[in-house]
């Protein structure tokens, strides 16, 4: 059984996701191949082929491929998926895009979001929101599998996989066209893969107060920021924020929760955080109920305290 990992990447360097896509690709087979496409990404294969487990990296280059569009992604799988039994994609928002395009067109069912790998056909994926576990089986010859990467730990570097130019296949040849990029910047870890995570619900009122309450905390603890939903519908943290079942999932050894209510939605996306910390002032809130540490009192009070400890304790 062959298996081709589709790596997440920036062109010039591969997201923390690809280790642990790898991971899951090791359940299943040793025969793992990683495709890398883009445009000048050899900096990205490099550090593809260092990662253990890997047979070979696929490096797959084309102006088409430059800013991952779903369609052209999709063409350039597509013309090498003949060689393989499973395509694994990290359940990122780019692997959200294409995969489903790429069963489409293999003409397979896809499975979604797995968190274990039972059997070379069999896989467990959680269901409403989290709430209860899917044991799925598939018969299809091909299998399309997202990977939900904060189930799997990632994959050491030590490898030494040789590096072959690969087909971009019909990349080009769609109607879809790249125009634009808004990046925010930070200096802030990137929040899928953080190991602090500090969010911030509706309870701040605000823009200016999320950014006056979480923004220094997160920083003092080298932290990511998160936001609950309800926090970027009213418009007090951008999107890329948010965590939940529509926004990310993250696990990261601590999360700290700030004025959140712990809807489902929410909850689905970080309650395999390794320890919970929740300020509410609200007893019943339901995020107490997966919190390790929860502490009833006004965000307003409580957090300028933990500064002022964090300060003293020399952080």
């Amino acid at each position: 059984m062959a298996v081709l990992v589709i790596a997440d990447h920036t062109n010039a360097a591969i997201g923390d996701g690809t280790a642990k896509t790898i991971a899951a690709a090791a359940k299943l087979s040793p025969d793992i191949d990683v495709l890398v496409a883009g445009e000048n990404a050899q900096g990205a294969a490099d550090a593809a082929a260092k990662l253990t487990g890997v047979r070979k990296v696929l490096l797959a280059e084309s102006p088409a491929l430059g800013h991952l569009l779903a369609e052209a992604v999709t063409d350039c799988v597509v013309a090498l998926a003949g060689g393989y039994d499973a395509i694994l994609i990290p359940a990122t928002s780019a692997g959200k895009n294409y995969a489903p395009r790429i069963a489409a067109k293999l003409d397979v069912n896809q499975i979604t979001d797995i968190i274990e790998v039972v059997s070379g056909d069999t896989f467990v994926r959680p269901i409403y929101a989290g709430n209860a576990l899917e044991t799925v089986q598939s018969s299809d010859a091909k299998k399309v599998i997202t990977v939900r990467t904060t189930a799997f730990q990632p994959v050491a570097e030590g490898g030494s996989a040789p590096i072959e130019k690969a087909d971009a296949g019909a990349a080009g040849a769609h109607e879809a066209k790249w125009v634009s990029d808004e990046v925010v910047k930070s200096d802030r870890p990137e929040l899928a893969g953080a190991k602090i995570v500090v969010s911030g619900g509706r309870a701040m009122g605000s823009a200016e107060e999320f950014q006056k309450v979480i923004d220094p905390l997160a920083d003092k603890l080298g932290a990511a920021v998160g936001a609950s939903r309800a926090a970027v519908d009213a418009g007090y943290a951008p999107n890329d924020y948010q965590v939940g079942q529509t926004g990310k999932v993250v696990a990261p050894q601590l999360y700290v929760a700030i004025g959140i209510s712990g809807a489902i939605q929410h909850l689905a996306g970080m309650k395999d955080s390794k320890i919970i910390v929740a300020i509410n002032k609200d007893a019943d809130a339901p995020i107490f109920a997966v919190a390790d540490y929860g502490l009833v009192a006004d965000y307003k009070t409580a957090v300028p305290e933990l500064m002022d400890a964090l300060t003293a304790a020399g952080k």
